[in-house]
């Protein structure tokens, strides 16, 4: 083949390569308009009545009006009318200060990006994104944010998938990405290339965090130090934690399958003993838990009958109960109290 014959091959595959991306682009778009533009299944209120006292926030995923908003309803009463704001959230974290918004802004051409927001909704700052949202999070005081995407193509179910996790003062100061800090396992650093880092927790002391770290097939629960940049492995087989509020244990997702397959439960580990005990949830649960309080924790479950939907459900921290379901139709809870 001439070289002149292979510039023209190269063009031909890149507009066949560009003309798809539209095209799944538009089919997106116009999947998700459809899904929004019925009459909402569940019983919602004027957003302007969006609730200041303690309160779950969430991505609302109930089909009609208001799906894949930023909705709300008291902590006491979750199955209350939900007060749906018109911001769109593929994953949001709240405090009572911001609100931490991943979106993908579907159209012609799809972008990701993350917005940090104030209590009324007005934009702070944003951040563009290097592919599909994943997991974020705001530190107690509301001081630091962290957010996690996967590189354009990668999933967790992906082979060699890859992911940027950055931290952020909400003030302005950014830390960039943490898989430029020293990663360190068993008193050695490791430098290989196939590193990756997702799913911040934060400490109250607004330097101290915590993470997944993964290389070789590998991933740990490591302890993140923002002052010396510094990550370090302190448990093998642990995702995407959530620290307790109390500071005591931490929550994660555990691999347990005996497959290539990963096929997820939820643990908790006690930072004091390393005593680990895996929580009595059967269904693979590819979620960051949330503390709802110290004895109990929230995960998000994909809903087996509807494409797009998801449930929230509750588990106590000490295993010695069943999961219950806590809120319908929603993805990505947070309290604010």
């Amino acid at each position: 083949m001439t070289s002149r014959a292979r510039v023209w091959l190269l063009a031909g595959l890149t507009v066949v390569l560009l003309g798809g991306a539209i095209v799944y682009g538009v089919i997106a778009f116009v999947d998700y308009q459809a899904r929004a533009g019925a009459p909402s299944q569940v019983q919602t209120v004027d957003s302007t009545t969006k609730a200041s006292g303690p309160r779950i926030v969430f991505r609302n995923t109930a089909s009609g009006a208001g799906y894949g908003l930023v909705a709300s309803v008291p902590l006491d009463d979750p199955s209350a009318a939900r007060a749906v704001t018109s911001q769109a959230c593929d994953r949001v974290y709240a405090t009572a200060d911001y609100e931490m918004c991943l979106h993908v802004d579907r159209g012609v051409v799809t972008k990701f990006n993350a917005t940090l927001f104030d209590p009324s909704w007005k934009a702070v700052k944003t951040w563009p994104l290097p592919g599909i949202p994943s997991r974020t999070r705001i530190s107690p005081d509301s001081k630091l944010v962290a957010q996690t995407s996967f590189i354009t193509g990668s999933s967790y179910g992906t082979v060699g998938f890859s992911t940027q996790t950055t931290i952020s003062s909400t003030s302005g100061k950014d830390y960039g990405n943490i898989e430029d800090f020293r990663f360190v396992v068993d008193g050695a650093a490791v430098t290989a290339s196939d590193r990756n880092f997702w799913g911040v927790t934060f400490a109250p002391d607004d330097n101290t965090f915590y993470a997944t770290g993964a290389s070789a097939g590998h991933t740990w629960l490591v302890r993140g130090d923002l002052a010396a940049h510094t990550l370090t492995a302190i448990h093998e087989t642990a995702e995407c934690p959530s620290l307790s509020p109390d500071g005591t244990r931490v929550a994660y997702k555990k691999n347990v399958s005996t497959t290539g397959t990963p096929y997820w439960t939820l643990a908790v580990y006690d930072l004091s003993t390393g005593a680990e005990t895996v929580l009595p949830v059967k269904d693979n649960v590819d979620d960051q838990a949330l503390w709802l309080d110290d004895s109990t924790l929230l995960y998000g479950l994909p809903n087996p009958k509807v494409v797009g939907d998801s449930n929230v459900w509750s588990v106590a921290a000490d295993g010695k109960s069943a999961p219950k379901l806590f809120l319908a139709h929603a993805w990505s809870p947070s309290v604010v109290r």
